[in-house]
Parts: structure tokens; C-alpha cells; sequence
């Protein structure tokens, strides 16, 4: 399908010429500038980019096909990709690729922002960097390679937690220095020291084996903060709450049938876990409770939940698994529960992480891929762009809207790879028109 666009190029070197074309959208596979890794989707099934005039149709059909497999896949679950860029009348724009690869070359498996700084795991160490410069400024947690892989970051409270895959949650704290110090790791030893003599605070996790309820017996994997205070979720299928004043486990919640791979919270506290039993459950504290209980138990994935996140308010929910396809969950009036209203598809093999911004959502996939997601009239969706570049999964997402007038937003996309890249991309809104001056520009 042909659609109208005018593509302005713009050398490295002088960056000022531009030229408008009107023609199907072309490009090459294997581009020459960074410039070229935005790919503009602009079909109404959202298929992805043609690689070049002689393989567009084989792309196209390529894609199609991914699309065609999630529908298989949730057949019940219709489509909210409906939208093209220029029935919404948005144009993105893209200034810049930074492109950083840590020394080690280790798979990226967790990135994070706190402020000007950029937090990149290589396995079990974490790398810190000036988002500006993508200067190193610190790299800790190094020599202990016992921990595993990292697989979350969160601030709170002026500290750093990260999860880790030997059970653990590590907290640490930036000096004055710039360099990062361990502060303890939870459950703390005064934690443990008050609950390890009665038998009651020991559960079983598996045959023969007990531990305290307040440590987890799995990989941590993920991460949320909320009100002051840090959820964690694990393998081993349980939810912790912790407070982040004195750092204590209060309330463990076996949560699921089979490993928990992700968690968000709510501004207001409601906590969402997805599984790989397939089901998303909402956790909240009923009302004049001070312990959460379960809420509602969503599910419609046919494969294990991967990723999820939240719209800014809270209203809105996204689910993303092995099924290729991102759900969209919605909140039924004021009803505490929410119902899914669509899918949106288009990557080709699982989704890995998601991340929602100022109501752009971002999504990575282990087709090596990054999505830019607007949401539009009647809740449906356009994909505005696929980023291309990883050469393997895409694992973790983060990002920073970095201009409130001219909506100019940082996609952190780290990867298998061992390559963590900045998208600089500016979505320009009818009442600003974008500016063709220094950067590559599509207006679609």
C-alpha cells in the first residue's frame, strides 16, 4: 500500500539541506547513517518498513504476517492500530542515535534514569553514565559476581534498589563523588535477626526446604515504587511489599501459579503483577486496610506475560507476552477492575518490555526492534515509528520526555546485544509544527 510522505534528509556535515519526496516509504536495510534507523509505519495493518524498491513486497508481506500470527494467536481480541500518522495530524521527528557499548560487551539486561544519570546492567554489573555526554561516571557491583544478572533498577527516597537474580535486593547510594555505595541488601540482617526464632515466619518453598517468609527463594525479577513503598515480585512466584523508611518486609503474597516476571504500580498504589501462568493480577488495600489483597485477576494472553505498564493517570493498562501482541486494558467507568478493549500488533516475536510516557507508549521485542505507540480518537492507536539497529532482543526500555513545549523525548532501548542506544525523537502536535533545521524529518 502506497501512502503520501515527504522525507527531508539532512547531511551529518552541514545538516541544513533538505529535499521533499513523495513516495512510498523506502530503506535500506543496512543504512549508512543513523538518521535512517527510524522507520516511519504508516499502513492502517501496521506493517513494518520495506528494505529496498526490489524487497518491499517481501518486507510488507513479512510483517503482515507477524500481525497475522498474533491475531491467530487472540482471534478474539480486535486490532487498535487503526489510525495513520496523518489522520492524527502528528509528525515525528528524529534528531539522533547515541549509540554507548559498555567494555565488558555483556548482554544489557536492565536500564534505568534517575535525573542526568543512566543506569545500564551488563549482567551483574551496573554502569553509570551522564546522559548528556555518555561519560562513565561509576561502575559498581563488578566484583560480585555471585549476584547474577540484574534484573531491575528503582529509586527511592534518594537511594538505588536493584534486584538481582540470587534472591536479593541491594541498596545503594550515590556519593558526592559520583561513585555508588553499598548500603545493605534485603532482607536486612536486622530483619531477619527479629523474625528467624518463631516458626510461624518460616514457609515452605519447596519439598523439605523452609525459609523466612520475607526472603524470596528466586530470581527477583522486577521492581515498583509507589508511596513510599518498594514492591518486589520473583520467580518464586510471591509478592513483597517493603516499606522505604526502614527498609522491612511487611506483607509477602503468594501471587501466582508460576513465575512472576513483571510489576507496576499506580500513583495511588495499585499494584499490577504479570505472570508466566499467562494471567495479570491487581493488588490494593481495601479500604481501611492497611495489607493488600487481590483485586481482579485479568486474562486474555495465551502465553506468558512478559511486560507491563502503566498510562500516567493510571486508567490505562499495557500488557505485553509471548504472543506478540500488546493488550490494552482499560478501567470500566469507576469500576476497580479493568477489561481489555484491543490489541496492538506488529512485532514479530515476543514482547519484552514496555514503557508509557506523556501517553507515548514504547515497546521492545525480541524481533530486535523498538515501537512508538500514540494513542488517538476512540482509544485507538498508531504506530508512529519502528526503530531498528539492535542486533539482538530488545530487553529493557526506558524514557525521559526531555522538552514540555516541543515534546522532544530520550527512548533508552538496551539489548542482548550488549549495545544500549538513545532514540532523541520529537513528536510534533498540530499547534507546534515541527522544525526541519538539524534534524531528520518525516511528517506523515
Amino acid at each position: 500500500m502506497k501512502v503520501r510522505s515527504w522525507l527531508a534528509t539532512c547531511s551529518s556535515s552541514n545538516g541544513g539541506a533538505t529535499s521533499a519526496l513523495d513516495s512510498t516509504i523506502l530503506f535500506n536495510k543496512n543504512p549508512s547513517h543513523s538518521s535512517e534507523y527510524l522507520v516511519c509505519d504508516s499502513t492502517s495493518d501496521n506493517r513494518g518498513s520495506a528494505t529496498s524498491s526490489a524487497a518491499s513486497s517481501t518486507d510488507t508481506s513479512c510483517s503482515s504476517l507477524h500481525s497475522n500470527l498474533s491475531l491467530q494467536t487472540l482471534p478474539s481480541v480486535p486490532s487498535l492500530q487503526k489510525l495513520f500518522p496523518e489522520t492524527l495530524r502528528f509528525s515525528i521527528s528524529h534528531i539522533s542515535v547515541t549509540s554507548i557499548k559498555p567494555q565488558s560487551k555483556l548482554p544489557i539486561t536492565c536500564v534505568a534514569v534517575q535525573g542526568n544519570f543512566l543506569y545500564a546492567a551488563s549482567v551483574n554489573e551496573i554502569n553509570v553514565y551522564d546522559r548528556e555526554t555518555s561519560t562513565l561516571l561509576d561502575v559498581y557491583n563488578s566484583q560480585d559476581s555471585s549476584s547474577g544478572s540484574v534484573k531491575s533498577v528503582e529509586f527511592c527516597n534518594g537511594k538505588i534498589f536493584t534486584a538481582h537474580q540470587d534472591c536479593k535486593i541491594r541498596v545503594w547510594q550515590m556519593t558526592t563523588t559520583k561513585k555508588h555505595k553499598f548500603l545493605t541488601a534485603l532482607p536486612t540482617v536486622s530483619d531477619r535477626l527479629r523474625r528467624f526464632i518463631l516458626p510461624k515466619n518460616y514457609v515452605n518453598v519447596r519439598r523439605h526446604v523452609k525459609r523466612l517468609w520475607i526472603k524470596h527463594a528466586d530470581a527477583v525479577t522486577g521492581l515498583a515504587v509507589s508511596k513510599g513503598l518498594i514492591y518486589s515480585v520473583s520467580w518464586d512466584k510471591t509478592l513483597k511489599i517493603w516499606r522505604a523508611s526502614d527498609v522491612r518486609c511487611y506483607q509477602s503474597i503468594k501471587a501466582h501459579d508460576d513465575a512472576i516476571n513483571a510489576v507496576t504500580a499506580s500513583v495511588e498504589g495499585t499494584v499490577y503483577t504479570g505472570s508466566a501462568d499467562r494471567r495479570i493480577r491487581v493488588w490494593a488495600k481495601p479500604s481501611g486496610e492497611k495489607r493488600y489483597a487481590l483485586v481482579a485477576t485479568l486474562e486474555k494472553h495465551k502465553s506468558a506475560v512478559n511486560a507491563l505498564a502503566l498510562n500516567d493517570d493510571g486508567s490505562v493498562l499495557f500488557s505485553g507476552a509471548c504472543d506478540r501482541s500488546i493488550l490494552v486494558w482499560e478501567r470500566e467507568d469507576s469500576a476497580n477492575y479493568m477489561a481489555v478493549t484491543g490489541a496492538l500488533r506488529g512485532h514479530g516475536k515476543a514482547i519484552l518490555c514496555l514503557i508509557n510516557v506523556s501517553n507515548l507508549l514504547t515497546s521492545g521485542s525480541a524481533d530486535r526492534t523498538v515501537r512508538i505507540w500514540q494513542r488517538g480518537v476512540e482509544g485507538k492507536y498508531c504506530c508512529l515509528a519502528v526503530l531498528e539497529g539492535h542486533q539482538k532482543p530488545v530487553k529493557s526500555l526506558t524514557a525521559v520526555k526531555e522538552d514540555e513545549q516541543s515534546e522532544v523525548f530520550s527512548i533508552i532501548s538496551g539489548s542482548l546485544d550488549g549495545e544500549i542506544r538513545t532514540w532523541k525523537v520529537s513528536v510534533s502536535r498540530p499547534s507546534s509544527p515541527p522544525s526541519t533545521t538539524d534534524f531528520v524529518t518525516w511528517n506523515l
